[in-house]
């Protein structure tokens, strides 16, 4: 995504549906959508990551965003992507997200992921299992219970066990 998203981008942080957990339904402010979309733009060109638009390939339709960003003060940018309403069910979530662990693993060397969803939003809790990451533990966050999932990296070191 960049800058030149912003419309998209923005309606897809608004939609109801999405902001229920990924915005704890807060309503944003364009503003924010923007500075979002600065960074990414810095990120892609400092680090190679940021946040990708997921289209459908056979009909060129806009759908969400999937990619990297940084929550909860870890050390690594977590998985997070974003799909409208009327995309989910269809395993588009789980086939954007192999696409990027493999760009992840593959190209940015990264040694693990990690996903981190509000405990009620089981579409992501089944969208981590699909792709295979691990529950690690639940946190008390902002009075909230945030369940997290990791994924290692077994391309950069086999030997590697996901934690259970």
């Amino acid at each position: 995504m960049n800058e030149g998203d912003l419309e998209v981008f923005h309606k897809t942080n608004i939609n109801p549906f999405v902001r229920e957990f990924l915005w704890d339904d807060q309503q944003i402010p364009k503003s924010l959508s923007e500075e979002i979309l600065i960074e990414v733009k810095k990120r892609f060109n400092n680090e190679k990551w940021g946040l990708w638009k997921i289209v459908d390939s056979n009909s060129g339709h806009y759908m969400g965003y999937i990619g990297f960003w940084f929550f909860f003060d870890e050390q690594i940018p977590q998985l997070l992507y974003a799909l409208l309403p009327e995309y989910t069910g269809n395993g588009y979530a789980t086939e954007a997200g192999a696409k990027i662990i493999k760009y992840a693993f593959e190209y940015l060397n990264f040694d693990y992921l990690i996903a981190t969803m509000d405990k009620p939003n089981k579409g992501s809790v089944n969208v981590c299992k699909r792709l295979n990451m691990s529950f690690v533990e639940e946190k008390e966050i902002e009075n909230k219970p945030i369940l997290f999932y990791r994924l290692n990296n077994r391309i950069i070191n086999p030997n590697i066990k996901d934690k259970s």
